[in-house]
């Protein structure tokens, strides 16, 4: 439920390259290809996305 909610609060390009990448094992490659970015943008966003998710879940005290 929490990271649900966490990805919910993200913006639509976030989450989709999220979900391709950690819940259907998709390469940085092939999330970049299929959503017609560049592998750069997608490495970044998830990047971000990582910090953001650490952030929460420190703050949910799920995460040291």
């Amino acid at each position: 439920r929490t990271l649900n909610d966490f990805l919910r609060a993200q913006p639509e390009d976030a989450r989709r390259f999220f979900l391709r990448r950690y819940w259907y094992a998709e390469s940085v490659r092939e999330v970049a290809e299929a959503c017609g970015v560049s592998e750069s943008k997608v490495k970044m966003s998830l990047h971000r996305t990582r910090k953001k998710l650490r952030e929460f879940l420190q703050k949910e005290r799920l995460w040291q």
